[in-house]
């Protein structure tokens, strides 16, 4: 689908952030970005959604200056890893006894650009997770139920979280892949005018 030329543009493929965007009652269009991501383990996760998320946007808004372009990336971090999405169900597997009565923190990175007036805003978001200490069967009981494979950590908070999940501190909807407060505020600084308040979002 080509875009409005002068209209929004959300810069992932992401069915849960098209979800979410959604929400702010703003019309967009989805043009993925054909880039290569950062997804270093080691890597500074805040630095590492910051990069991605530009380097996503400034993909597409190089292809189309009139639009307003939405980059966004999400990481979760561990004790100083980075958890990507896993590569198989073994990864997935991993990943989920990894964060197992642990908390970690998810991070989104956010950027805003277009072209026609060079326009720059970046925000990196930060949420707190607490995992229950998992054993084998609630971890097969999950990876049947849920498919992790497109999933940051191996996991989606909104998808049978009574099995995983024991709290959280932050943005849900940052966990979720898109924190809407911000989003808020970013696309109102660029001057669209979303009509939505994210503050009642709850699992």
């Amino acid at each position: 689908m080509t875009p409005a030329p002068a209209g929004l543009i959300l810069a992932s493929a992401s069915p849960r952030r098209q979800e979410l965007l959604a929400r702010l009652g703003l019309p967009f269009t989805v043009v993925v970005a054909r880039v290569t991501e950062d997804e270093a383990p080691d890597a500074d996760p805040r630095r590492l959604v910051a990069h991605n998320a530009a380097l996503k946007a400034a993909w597409v808004a190089a292809r189309f200056p009139a639009a307003t372009v939405l980059g966004a990336d999400t990481t979760i971090c561990i004790n100083g890893h980075v958890l990507n999405k896993p590569t198989d169900a073994a990864d997935a597997r991993a990943m989920l006894w990894r964060l197992s009565g642990r908390t970690h923190t998810v991070h989104t990175g956010l950027a805003l650009r277009r072209g026609r007036d060079g326009l720059a805003l970046d925000v990196v978001v930060d949420s707190a997770v607490r995992f229950r200490a998992l054993d084998q069967t609630t971890i097969e009981a999950y990876l049947s139920k849920v498919y992790t494979l497109d999933k940051a950590g191996g996991y989606a908070i909104q998808e049978h979280p009574d099995l995983i999940i024991a709290g959280y501190e932050g943005s849900l909807t940052n966990i979720i892949g898109l924190p809407l407060s911000e989003t808020k505020q970013i696309l109102t600084r660029a001057g669209l005018a979303p009509d939505f308040s994210p503050s009642g979002t709850s699992l």
